[in-house]
């Protein structure tokens, strides 16, 4: 079960640091991601990293901005959100998987998700 929290809201240019905890199981062997939803839009990749947590992935509207890194032995996966823009709002998905590379960035590929935690950025 995967937990994710850290939402709020926040003015144009802040930041948030959103978290996900495990809970039940151990998803290290798992890559972990994160999407986001926005009222009257499809669910969107955000970024993800894999078990190695090197070479992470990331859309390109947040590059540059987010940094997502995930902590093993406290079972957890972090979003650094910088320079928030108000198109950043939405309600973010942390999510765990297999995917191959190819995959990645597909919510198809993905068995296990948080609940959503909702952020919103002000202009």
């Amino acid at each position: 079960q995967l937990q994710a929290s850290g939402g709020g809201l926040v003015q144009a240019g802040g930041s948030l640091r959103l978290s996900c905890a495990a809970s039940g199981g151990t998803f290290t062997s798992y890559s972990l991601g994160w999407f986001r939803q926005a009222p009257g839009k499809e669910r969107e990749f955000v970024a993800a990293i894999k078990l190695s947590g090197s070479s992470p992935y990331y859309v390109d509207s947040v590059k540059g901005r987010f940094t997502i890194s995930r902590d093993n032995a406290k079972n957890t996966v972090h979003l650094q959100m910088n320079s928030l823009k108000p198109e950043d709002t939405a309600v973010y998905y942390c999510a765990a998987g297999r995917p191959i590379t190819s995959t990645i960035r597909a919510h198809a590929s993905y068995y296990y998700w948080g609940q959503g935690t909702q952020v919103t950025v002000s202009s």
